[in-house]
């Protein structure tokens, strides 16, 4: 069989989400919050909690980066992250950001219980995750870093710590 690309009409979505949310907070540029609904809707995310100043749809930038993905990620404002994070954790949700701390573990060994319901936390570019969310977080994951810098862009951060976490949910 010859290996050919297909077309994007040929691609079928996912019957199903999978448990996981993205609250993201302050983040500064809307090309980082297009990529981030382009990555959840790739790995089945359910809905991203836009918090603080990030920027939300409409925007054209958001939308250019999203690739129209905005369309079909829910996603929904809140003003107040802290308000948003005692919601889930009321739903049933675990709180996780993903930031590099003393506490935090190393994503590839973060464990995923059946069921676990999982949102994951964004801080902004320049600063990362605020403490306060910090602390009331659950847990902390980190993606480890083999360079000299210790971190990333936040999108990209984010697309490997959440294929980590959704690897581990059954398809």
């Amino acid at each position: 069989m010859r290996n050919v690309q297909l077309e994007h009409a040929q691609h079928r979505p996912a019957a199903a989400l999978r448990p996981l949310r993205l609250l993201v907070h302050d983040l500064e540029l809307a090309a980082n919050v297009g990529t981030l609904f382009r990555i959840a809707d790739a790995l089945g995310v359910e809905r991203l909690h836009l918090t603080g100043t990030t920027p939300r749809p409409p925007d054209a930038r958001l939308r250019k980066a999203a690739r129209s993905t905005d369309a079909h990620v829910a996603w929904e404002r809140g003003d107040d992250p802290l308000a948003v994070v005692a919601a889930l954790r009321a739903g049933g949700w675990r709180v996780v950001s993903l930031e590099l701390t003393t506490a935090s573990v190393d994503v590839r060994r973060f464990a995923v219980a059946p069921g676990d319901k999982l949102c994951l936390v964004l801080g902004a570019e320049a600063t990362g995750v605020a403490q306060a969310l910090l602390d009331a977080s659950d847990a902390t994951v980190h993606v480890p870093m083999r360079g000299h810098n210790s971190s990333m862009n936040v999108a990209s951060a984010a697309a490997i710590a959440l294929f980590e976490l959704s690897r581990q949910y059954p398809d």
